[in-house]
């Protein structure tokens, strides 16, 4: 009997322990949501393959509260509604509560997003941004907080921003280093329009591959298939997912990964900051090689390579700009300047 009391206490402790590692590598993710159990299952896999009954965390009151807190740090303009996160803030208990008994009955309905035009850096051209209400910016903000790692735990170690406990400087010091190990040959691409071209059913059919709630799924195509209010402008686009909205980089993500896993499996070493994605090649021909893959895919993909904008350089004859930085020629890229 001691034996067995003493097995059961070293299980116990060896539970306790997997549990506090998945948590500390989990610790971005929403506690309300993401339990220790659910944590687990995320790590060693979903049962089906799938995850079901998920729309009860987006609705819940903590979850709600959580999303609310975000979308008030942010700050931000108001929507179409012109409800300020000031004016949101003054009754926001009731609010939420209303909030959630509308998602909890299916009456949630996504008001128009306001449409304003941009500064583009380093370009005379504008893009345009989207401004979702304070309201739908926070079930939004549920939304990505239930569903966020689900998709993170199979994206490629290989694409950086937007993402949790990933910057701008990671995707950078990659590039340096393979500039010295000798990847000379870079392919710059530059997909045009990206974020206002991602085919909206194939996007959903990359979503309902590890997701089967479908009040969940729903929801998700009803933020796809928002109205673009522009001056006195409305229409529903055809393709796309606006810039600005919550969920916007996390389904841009999702729509790249498995070009993501098609490169790293053709051993290229490619590095992706969002929508912007350059192919670190050791000779012309491979780098030529990658090019026509990326043109073939995204052929598929639906997508726009620019057709000026993409091109092969020589890091030894050309300056490699990259996520407003550029790497400047020098002996083995030991004394590479970035500015």
């Amino acid at each position: 009997m001691k034996d067995k009391c003493s097995l059961v206490s070293q299980k116990t402790r060896q539970g306790q322990e997997e549990n506090s590692l998945i948590r500390l590598e989990w610790e971005w993710t929403e506690s309300s949501v993401w339990t220790d159990k659910m944590l687990t299952a995320l790590q060693r896999g979903v049962k089906g393959g799938k995850w079901f009954s998920l729309i009860d965390k987006v609705y819940s009151k903590d979850n709600l509260l959580s999303a609310w807190k975000r979308v008030k740090a942010n700050k931000g303009s108001a929507g179409v509604d012109n409800m300020s996160i000031s004016h949101y803030e003054k009754h926001v208990e009731q609010r939420l509560q209303r909030l959630a008994k509308r998602l909890e009955m299916q009456e949630y309905e996504p008001n128009a997003i306001k449409r304003v035009m941009i500064d583009k850096p380093g370009s005379k051209e504008k893009r345009p941004l989207g401004i979702p209400t304070v309201e739908d910016r926070i079930v939004q903000t549920a939304i990505r907080n239930v569903i966020e790692p689900i998709f993170e735990i199979k994206f490629s170690e290989n694409s950086f921003g937007f993402r949790p406990k990933r910057s701008c400087k990671d995707a950078l010091r990659i590039v340096y280093n393979n500039l010295k190990r000798g990847y000379r040959y870079v392919v710059d691409a530059d997909l045009k329009g990206y974020f206002d071209t991602i085919p909206k059913s194939k996007l959903m059919d990359l979503v309902k591959e590890e997701i089967s709630d479908s009040r969940v799924l729903e929801l998700i195509e009803k933020f796809l298939n928002q109205s673009i209010f522009n001056g006195l402008d409305t229409w529903i686009p055809e393709k796309g997912t606006p810039q600005g909205a919550v969920l916007s980089p996390l389904l841009a993500y999702i729509y790249l990964n498995k070009f993501d896993w098609l490169m790293s499996s053709k051993n290229y070493q490619m590095v992706r900051y969002a929508d912007d994605f350059i192919i670190m090649c050791r000779s012309q021909k491979e780098s030529e090689e990658a090019l026509e893959t990326v043109k073939e895919w995204t052929e598929k993909a639906e997508l726009i390579l620019h057709p000026t904008k993409t091109k092969i350089l020589d890091s030894m004859q050309d300056e490699i700009g990259f996520l407003g930085y550029r790497f400047v020629k020098s002996k083995n890229y030991e004394k590479t300047k970035i500015f």
